[in-house]
């Protein structure tokens, strides 16, 4: 899971719309396939749209630990040899500037870590799959794990008429604060899944995520995996390490998500406070589940 592992995952995507005849370039990719072949291709439900539901939580919480288990089977690494030799001669016909624009941020940040953690969604969301980041990578910042995206910026070729903005101008990025987890890779996992949900909202209706804004969830459980966290939603910053890059494709902003409690959150809805306020009290971008409510 690491650096090979990430250039596998860019390799294979390409590769995967290359065998299916699909073009990079075309916005038509999903409108080209019939509702038989989506209905045939798995997909990871989001963490988010699992418990929004109280009075659900036992099965939500079965729901969870399913989900964890089918991720291991959702999460592709690439290590066949022949395979990966396809995947490298299509890597060099497709050229992933915008991906490795990212991966060149991250470096300059954590320069010893060429290696980070990586995840990669095994269907692409061209090919219909119901995950829209191509993959996430998670460098160790000391007391947190900071999270990465790649897919809402234009990470290949460049499909968009707007030269000064890659895809949606914006990729997401997390830290969670390390602790003594039952099971640190679940709660890893779980932080994917939600971020692969939130880029699902932009992907499916347009939403644009800026700094400063709230993300209200609706939910009472923690988003960890256990769900016994106070920390039920978000709030967005910039994330002041990344910050934004200027890549081929285009400007890209990195937009932070910092958890925040239920109190808090109606807090900020009810304009009863504003997220820069809020975002003081709180005195840190590093989410952590066992913090308490500051309101």
């Amino acid at each position: 899971m690491g650096r090979k592992t990430r250039e596998e995952n860019k390799a294979r995507i390409i590769a995967g719309l290359r065998q299916r005849g699909y073009s990079i370039n075309s916005i038509n990719d999903l409108m080209r396939m019939s509702s038989k072949e989506r209905e045939l291709i798995p997909f990871l439900v989001g963490v988010l749209e699992q418990f929004t539901d109280e009075r659900d939580k036992e099965r939500g919480a079965e729901r969870c630990r399913k989900n964890q288990e089918e991720s291991e089977q959702l999460w592709d690494y690439s290590t066949d040899k022949e395979e990966k030799n396809k995947e490298d001669k299509n890597k060099e016909e497709v050229k992933a500037v915008g991906w490795d624009a990212i991966t060149d941020a991250c470096e300059k940040i954590y320069p010893d870590q060429k290696e980070p953690k990586h995840y990669g969604t095994l269907v692409s969301w061209k090919l219909g799959g119901n995950d829209p980041l191509a993959g996430i990578s998670i460098y160790d910042g000391g007391d947190c794990w900071h999270f990465v995206t790649y897919g809402l910026s234009e990470i290949y070729e460049k499909e968009t008429d707007n030269k000064d903005v890659s895809g949606y101008g914006m990729e997401f990025t997390f830290k969670l604060k390390k602790d003594d987890y039952e099971d640190e890779e679940a709660e890893i996992r779980c932080i994917c899944g939600i971020l692969q949900a939130i880029a699902r909202i932009t992907f499916t209706k347009g939403e644009i995520f800026r700094p400063y804004e709230f993300l209200y969830t609706g939910q009472t459980q923690g988003i960890d995996t256990k769900m016994q966290s106070a920390i039920t939603g978000f709030i967005t910053v910039p994330d002041h390490d990344l910050g934004s890059i200027n890549t081929k494709n285009g400007k890209v902003d990195f937009v932070e998500f910092v958890g925040a409690t239920d109190a808090e959150l109606l807090a900020v809805r009810n304009k009863q406070t504003d997220v820069k306020t809020l975002y003081e009290k709180i005195g840190s971008d590093v989410t952590d589940y066992s913090r308490k409510s500051v309101i």
